[in-house]
C-alpha cells in the first residue's frame, strides 16, 4: 500500500445562480448560492472545503492509498485508488463534486453531481502518480449550457497528470 494524493484544479465555475426559466434542466425556479465540494464515500452529507460556484478557481485535496490490482489478460497490474473520498468498487472507482444551494444557516442541499471516473485515467499516468505520489485532474466545471458541470466526467473534459508530491 502506498500513500498518494488526489488533487482537483476546477476553473470556469458557473456563477451562483443556474436555472430560471422554461428552457432549463432545472424547471422555473432555478438555483441561488450554488457552491460544489468534493463528497465523502457513504456520507453524502459531509463535504470537503465547498467552494461557492462563482470562485475564480477551487482546489481540493484528497488523502488515499494505491495497491496493485490483479493483472490483466494482458498482463498489465492496475492500480486500485482507496480512500475517504473515493467511491465505488475496484475498476470502477471515482469521486464525487456535489453541486448544492446554501441557505442562510449553511445547510448545504444538493441539486446534481458530478463523477470524476478515476478508471478513466490513463494507465501510465496513474501508476507514474502511484510512484510519484500525486495525481492532479483538470477541468472546467460549466457544461455547454453555462450549467454546473454533471454526470460521467472522463478526458478530455478532465486532463489528468501525474507530479511528484510536494
Amino acid at each position: 500500500m502506498t500513500l498518494m494524493r488526489i488533487r482537483i484544479d476546477a476553473t470556469d465555475l458557473p456563477g451562483r445562480t443556474c436555472g430560471a426559466g422554461p428552457a432549463t434542466d432545472f424547471g422555473t425556479q432555478g438555483y441561488a448560492n450554488i457552491h460544489v465540494a468534493v463528497q465523502r464515500r457513504n456520507r453524502p452529507a459531509e463535504l470537503l472545503d465547498p467552494q461557492p460556484g462563482d470562485a475564480a478557481t477551487a482546489t481540493w485535496t484528497l488523502e488515499c492509498t494505491t495497491t496493485a490490482g490483479a493483472a490483466d489478460p494482458a498482463g498489465a497490474t492496475p492500480v486500485d485508488v482507496r480512500g475517504p473520498y473515493v467511491q465505488g468498487r475496484p475498476g470502477g472507482r471515482f469521486v464525487y463534486l456535489s453541486w448544492g444551494t446554501v441557505d442562510g444557516p449553511g445547510d448545504f442541499t444538493m441539486f446534481r453531481r458530478a463523477k470524476l471516473m478515476l478508471d478513466a485515467v490513463p494507465a501510465e499516468v496513474l501508476t507514474t502518480a502511484a510512484r510519484q505520489g500525486l495525481l492532479v485532474g483538470r477541468l472546467g466545471l460549466t457544461d455547454g449550457r453555462g450549467n454546473p458541470l454533471c454526470a460521467r466526467v472522463v478526458p478530455p473534459r478532465i486532463t489528468w497528470t501525474s507530479e511528484p508530491s510536494p
